[in-house]
């Protein structure tokens, strides 16, 4: 039995990791929909760096917020205080042009400037400061 339990959890562990723990169903990040919001499927190939993590964390993050109207908390996120920033910019410009262009063009912009700002951060490496910076 308790192979069994041990099996389980490894299982949810795996399907929770290659997901993400988001729920497009239930508005997760990811699950932008409609004309302009391609979906961005669990399919996807994982990140195979910190910057593409990035990258992919923080565009997620700022088409939902771009959704919702609303930031929430970094941690709860799971961003750093450094990506929170990025995100938080990447907000403000995705803002301005959907208000000008539309929402296709401010989709496009969140997945350009997420992964420009995240491969800067990450050019040297993992930042020093901690893990929240």
């Amino acid at each position: 039995m308790a192979l069994g339990l041990a099996l389980s959890a490894t299982l949810l562990m795996a399907g929770c990791a290659r997901t993400g723990g988001a729920n497009p169903s239930t508005g997760g990040p990811g699950a932008r929909s409609g004309p302009g919001h391609a979906a961005h499927d669990s399919a996807a190939p994982s990140p195979s760096s910190d910057a593409e993590l990035c990258a992919e964390s923080v565009a997620r993050w700022s088409r939902k917020v771009l959704d919702s109207g609303t930031y929430g908390d970094y941690q709860s996120m799971g961003l750093s205080n450094g990506q929170y920033e990025i995100l938080r910019a990447v907000v403000d410009a995705a803002r301005a042009a959907e208000r000008r262009q539309g929402p296709d063009t401010a989709d496009e912009l969140i997945a350009r400037r997420a992964r420009a700002a995240c491969a800067d951060r990450y050019r040297h490496g993992v930042p020093s400061g901690g893990p929240w910076r």
